[in-house]
Parts: C-alpha cells; structure tokens; sequence
C-alpha cells in the first residue's frame, strides 16, 4: 500500500506548497473546533454555581460573541482547507493524464495491437480521476480526523482518564474491520475498474462502427451485448458497494459502542458527584468529536482504497515499455536527407508467430520510385513500416543515407518520411486543420498551395465554408477520394524527401483515381518513394518494381522487364486486367495523357 501511495504521491511534489497551506489550515480548523465544547463547559459551570446579574450578561455576551468567531472562521478555514486541497489534487489528475497520454505516444505499433482504445481511455481518464479523491479528500481528511483524535484525547485525558480508557473500547474493533475490509474491497474495486473500462471500449468500438451496425441491422444484437457489459458493471459496482454499506454501519455501531459506556460509566461518576455535569455534557461534545472522526475514517479508508486500485491500473499501464525507443547513441539526421534506403538481409516476426520476412535485400537509390506488389499478405505493408521504425527488424539492417534507422532519433527519422495511407485518418475539424497538420505553423498560402497540387483545391471550394467546413469524425462528411486527396496535401506540406503510398488508389472510380494519380505524379516529383500498389496498372513507370512472393523477394525489374520475364508479375497483371476492366481503362488513359504531354 505505501508503494502505491508513493506513486500517487510523487505527482505531487509540484504542489507541496498547496499541500502545506492545506495542512496548516487544518491544524487550525481542529484547533477551533476543540474550542466550542470548552464553551458550553465554561456556560453550564456558571449557570450551574451562579445567578443572573450584570457579570452573568456580560459572560453570556463574551461567550456568544466568541462562538459566533469561532464559526466564522470554521467557515473561512473550511473553504480553504477545501480550495487548496482541490487545487493539488485536480492538479495531480491533469499532470498524471498528461504523463500517462505522452507514454502512450511513446509505446510502439505492436502494443496497440492487442489493446482497446476504450479501455486506454478508461486508465487515462477514469483510473486517473481517483487520485483527486486521494489527494483532495481521502488523505487531508484522515489527516483532519487524525488530528481530531489525538486533540480529543487529550482533552479526555484531561477531563477523566479512567473514563477515557472505557471510550477507547470500541477502537481494535475500528482498527480489525478497516483492516478485513482493505483485504476484501481492494480486489473488488479492481474488478469495477475493469469492468468500466471493458464497457467503455465496447462503446467507443460500437460507436464508432455505427454505419456497419445499421447496415446490418445488427442494432437489437448490439444493444444485448452493450446490455451485458452494463449488467457486468452493475454486478461489480454492486459487489463493491455491498462490502462498502457493510463497513459504514459496522463502524457506526462500533463508535455507538463508546457512547454507551459513557452513558453508563459517566451516568454512574455524576450521580456519584466525581464528575461535575458541566464536565459530562462537555464530555459527551467531545465524545460526538471524538467519534466523527472515527466514522468518517470510513469513507475516507473506501476513497483511498478506490484511489490505490485506479493506481494500480494506471502503474501497470506506465510500466509497458516502448519495444522501439531511441538508442543511447542515436543521433538527430541533417536538416533533409538524401533518401538513399538500403534493407540488408531484413527478417521480421510480430511478437508471436513465424516471420513475415526472410532475408530480403533492397537498395533504393535517392530519388527512385519502387513498387511493391505480391499476392495479399505477403508483407508489402510490414516492409513499408519497418522504414518509420513503427517496427523494428527482427535481423538484418535498414540504412537511411548510410546509416543504420535504429541509430537515428526516431522523431529526426520520422520527419524525413510522409506516409499516405489507403485508410485515411481525417481528425474532427475543419479542412484547414486536417491539411495543415502535416506542418506546424503553415500558412494559408502553404494550405492552399499543398491542396492544390493535390487536386482538392477545386473540391474544397465548393463545400459550405470552404477550408473552414467541418469534416465530422474520421473525415465522415467526405467521400473516399476528397479524403485521400486531403491527406495528399497533407503529404504535400510536410515535403519530405522519403513519401510512402499504401496502396492511396484503391478502392475508388477511375475519375477520381486519375486526379489521385497526377496529384500523386506531382508529390512523387524529386522524392524517394515506395509504392504499395494494389491497382498495378498505376505502377508501370516506377524505376524498380519489386514482387513480394512467400516472405521473399521473388523478382525486381522494370514493368517491361517483368513483363518479358513472364513470371508472377505478369500473371498479376494479367489477373487483374481480365477481373477489373477500370485497370485498362486508366492505363490506356495514363497512356494518352503522357502522349498528350
């Protein structure tokens, strides 16, 4: 338990001074509280031995008065116990989410393979929300009653020690319930957690999948498994909460323990005239604060426990670490490098399973255009990503300029290279936002300009606001071909000299993919590029075409070369041309527009 107070606690090393004016002001607040009884005590002592007279008015006035500041300043120290201790602990919640999302960034592709984006979310957002509790309220009120406590008992002590002793009775009972209750309920709260973040990642799942779900009418069948994952966090809410409504009114009965032995005790030593009734009445004020404390130990010990199981979850999450980082001795690249890319006898397996490539060797000289094409699943992509390092290879060396990609800074590595994707991410906002986020700090001029050698300019104008249109989530409002153009332009601005195409012409009509194209001929201008081709009738003028066959590199050449070879390229092509008719199309259309240029 102290480890993991210990990692709650180090986010809060920056707001000790909070923390300090919170514990200051509480040692206060108790100190005024312990004043009010001492009051009473002193006003029933002189009704009790006196009789009204001109000092009795006056005493009855002091001692209003003084209660009427005692209150005002419980007021005042109140508020700010309370705003100072939010202050720390809401500060600890953003500071732990920000550290939590930069590791996030941090871990590779290959974590993210086995991992919901809900239940990330869930641990970043939820699991995080409990340290505030922790802060703010669980450990400033154990210290509060803490000091109530010990205040209290000396107070007691000083009144009646015997008497004293008979209320802290009730204590080991406190003491051995807190301590069965942190055993069973800790486990319980951990089960809540996951079952919060199981149902958060089945809604952000289905939510995001809500078009296949109307098209396949699947929405009764959907709403009974969102229905189970609810049940399941009722179920696991309800386990935690019955061991927490067990635990308040055992402690309540304990405390309730304590007032019946003073009752009887201290009933018997007042008739027996050993105990003034002043001191009895006082006494039993300080018995309710002495008790208070006791009680409200219990909801702060669930808080603290709630706030120890969100830790745990959060720590687990910190404790992956990224398979590809940066090496002690990587260095940044030049400002632009040349694009000079060799694989030297490359093999590559994800985690688990046989390898996806065997010893391929590939030089692409600076400037070239290559192609890679092969039946699916024959790791054109894999190859594709080991260049951003999003992977690293399993044996073998990839050179960029000479230099090993594992030498070199990611972030300087990443910089070199524009990746456009067949699956575009297009972020919710508005068209500016999503080109210009291939460049910090574009201007419109640069927008405009990348847009329109993407041949989306034209496109652009014509939505409701222009560059300031709202594209929806993940580009929603938008066909598939405006999206590819956009992230073109995007491309585009970056202006790498490494641009990595995964297959960003497929899956749309000949029209568009011809504006895709000669958007794609202008960005490929004076760059290294891999081509991952799904149509091969749009990769016939690369420099080298590679064909990917069972992990393997099975042929390299030219089209014509290839095509002469008559080996599986041809067979590709020829496949493709007898299936898909839109393939001749584009290439006899490719072929005039070259004709005509």
């Amino acid at each position: 338990m102290l480890k993991r107070l210990g990692f709650v606690f180090s986010y809060a090393r920056k707001y000790v001074l909070y923390l300090a004016v919170t514990v200051v002001v509480m040692v206060l607040l108790v100190a005024v509280q312990l004043i009010s009884p001492q009051i009473i005590r002193t006003l029933i002592s002189a009704v009790s031995e006196g009789t009204w007279d001109a000092s009795s008015a006056r005493l009855i006035t002091t001692l209003t008065g003084s209660l009427l500041v005692i209150y005002i300043l419980r007021m005042g120290l109140a508020f700010l116990r309370s705003y100072m201790a939010h202050k720390a602990g809401w500060g600890v919640v953003a500071d732990a989410r920000r550290q939590i999302y930069t590791h996030l960034q941090r871990l590779s592709l290959r974590f993210y393979e086995d991992q919901q984006t809900g239940q990330l979310m869930s641990r970043m957002v939820n699991d995080s929300d409990y340290f505030e509790q922790l802060i703010a309220h669980a450990v400033p009120d154990t210290i509060v009653n803490i000091l109530t406590l010990v205040g209290v008992s000396i107070v007691l002590t000083s009144m009646n020690w015997q008497l004293m002793l008979l209320t802290l009775i009730p204590i080991p009972l406190v003491v051995i319930a807190m301590r069965m209750y942190a055993k069973k309920v800790h486990p319980a709260f951990r089960s809540r957690q996951k079952e919060l973040a199981e149902l958060n990642a089945q809604l952000n799942e289905n939510l995001s999948g809500i078009r296949e779900i109307k098209a396949f009418t699947r929405e009764d069948s959907e709403a009974q498994r969102i229905g189970t994952n609810i049940d399941r966090y009722r179920d696991s809410n309800l386990s935690a909460l019955k061991l927490m409504a067990t635990f308040g009114p055992f402690i309540e009965f304990a405390s309730s323990l304590g007032t019946l032995v003073v009752i009887y005790f201290g009933g018997k030593l007042a008739f027996q005239k050993v105990l003034p009734i002043a001191d009895l009445v006082a006494y039993f004020l300080y018995l309710e604060m002495f008790y208070a404390p006791v009680r409200s130990l219990s909801a702060a010990w669930e808080s603290m426990l709630q706030a120890l199981a969100g830790a745990d979850r959060v720590a687990e999450l910190l404790n992956e670490q990224p398979d590809v980082d940066d090496r002690p001795n990587a260095r940044p690249l030049p400002e632009r490098a040349k694009g000079d890319i060799e694989f030297k006898d490359v093999s590559f397996r994800y985690s688990k399973g046989e390898n996806v490539l065997e010893h391929i060797n590939l030089h692409i000289q600076a400037g070239q255009v290559v192609a890679l094409v092969g039946p699916t699943g024959v790791g054109k992509t894999t190859m594709a990503s080991l260049l951003p390092r999003f992977y690293d290879v399993s044996e073998g060396t990839i050179t960029l300029d000479g230099l090993d990609v594992r030498d070199i800074t990611l972030k300087s590595l990443r910089e070199q290279i524009s990746i456009v994707l067949q699956n575009v991410f297009l972020f919710h906002g508005t068209v500016r936002d999503n080109i210009a986020f291939g460049r910090e700090g574009a201007t419109e001029e640069m927008i405009t300009n990348a847009a329109q050698v993407a041949n989306a300019h034209e496109f652009i104008l014509k939505l409701p606001e222009g560059y300031d249109t709202l594209i929806g989530e993940r580009g929603v409002k938008l066909s598939g071909g405006q999206k590819q153009r956009l992230a073109i332009a995007r491309a585009v601005l970056r202006d790498s000299p490494i641009l990595v195409l995964d297959e960003a012409t497929s899956s749309v009509d000949t029209e568009t993919e011809l504006l895709i194209q000669q958007a794609l001929d202008r960005l490929i201008a004076n760059r290294t590029t891999i081509i991952i081709a799904h149509r091969l009738s749009t990769i016939r003028n690369a420099d080298v075409i590679v064909v990917l066959e069972g992990r393997h590199i099975a042929e390299m050449g030219t089209h014509e070369q290839l095509m002469a070879a008559d080996g599986l390229y041809r067979h590709l092509v020829e496949v493709q041309n007898h299936l898909d008719p839109n393939a001749r199309l584009l290439q006899s259309q490719s072929l005039i527009a070259e004709n005509a240029g």
